[in-house]
């Protein structure tokens, strides 16, 4: 595909991910949460161009930047998450505005990221971003797991984030 076909695809998943986030959906802790970014991350490290060979140490340090982009991102759009017990024992969650600056700040730093690349000469390929939405998927998933496995353990209700915000009276269907 060319570049301008995956940018777009990359575009309208991430927008696709997002928007499933601001709906509620019920937390399920014992799915196997960890294969589809397994299988993002195989897919990512199989392509070759992920290293510049030209700018190895560019390359690299930039890779690595992503990386920890892409797992502070994730760490901050779990914990920015409510979660919460439902009367009949089920575990939902729901993105808040906090969580929609996590990825804002996270796009913005990605963009610097490729920019600050361009203006070096380092080759990006995709493959990096799609590592770093494996990490940020699995810290994501992994987080709002333990949380949702902290309140079963509590065995009830306990203070989530966002709990101030006005609830409605009905829930999303999944």
């Amino acid at each position: 595909m060319s570049g301008l076909v995956n940018a777009l695809v990359i575009v309208a998943v991430v927008a696709l991910v997002i928007a499933r986030q601001f709906r509620a959906r019920r937390i399920s802790t014992d799915r196997r949460w960890w294969i589809l970014p397994l299988v993002l991350a195989l897919v990512a490290l199989r392509e070759p161009g992920m290293i510049d060979a030209h700018h190895r140490a560019g390359s690299v340090a930039l890779l690595a930047a992503e990386l920890v982009i892409g797992l502070a991102m994730g760490a901050g759009w779990a914990w920015t998450t409510r979660v919460w017990t439902a009367p009949d024992g089920a575990i939902w969650s729901k993105s808040t505005k906090a969580s929609a600056a996590v990825w804002v700040a996270g796009i913005a730093l990605r963009v610097g990221l490729f920019a600050l690349g361009a203006v070096l000469g380092v080759h990006q390929d995709s493959s990096a971003l799609l590592l770093a939405l494996a990490g940020t998927l699995v810290v994501r998933s992994g987080v709002l797991i333990w949380r949702a496995q902290s309140l079963t353990a509590a065995g009830g209700r306990r203070a989530a984030y966002g709990d101030a915000e006005r609830r409605s009276a009905w829930k999303e269907g999944v």
